[in-house]
């Protein structure tokens, strides 16, 4: 998935659709792959919380953001990690979500991009959970209705 934050960045103008229909487009595309061992809401807040804490200090300090630049590029190098890392026999994060990291890390010039994609990662993990929530209540009523027919 193509992610765009601008519809003009010259004027500062962000895509209308990145915070509600863009955002809930990949937050269902990473949900499809998620089972209860990849992308578990606990290993994606991870990265998350990196960005809200980046975030917190770019507002408060605005002219440090070339210092932390690398760090916030980082997570590229994390989320490679995570995906190679194995629970179960499965990545801990999908290449969804680490393709979701990378292209969005691409996007990261200035603070200006810095801060759309906080908000872009925020609006994702509000479609994310009450997706993969959804998910995991089907899977749930699922099994029962399974384990209802063979118990007959």
């Amino acid at each position: 998935m193509e992610i765009k934050f601008w519809r003009d960045k010259s004027k500062k103008l962000i895509d209308p659709e990145l915070f509600s229909g863009h955002a809930e487009d990949l937050a269902r595309a990473v949900a499809s792959e998620s089972n209860d061992r990849t992308n578990a809401p606990t290993q994606i807040r991870k990265f998350y919380d990196q960005v809200v804490r980046f975030d917190s200090i770019v507002k408060t300090n605005p002219e440090e953001f070339d210092i932390l630049i690398p760090y916030i590029k980082m997570l590229n190098a994390k989320a490679a990690y995570a995906h190679a890392r194995e629970s179960g026999g499965n990545p801990l994060i999908s290449q969804g979500f680490r393709e979701f990291i990378t292209r969005s890390l691409e996007k990261v010039n200035d603070r200006d991009d810095f801060e759309v994609f906080a908000s872009f990662f925020e609006a994702f993990m509000g479609f994310y959970k009450l997706l993969y929530e959804q998910k995991k209540i089907a899977a749930k009523q699922h099994r029962a209705e399974f384990s209802g027919g063979v118990r007959k």
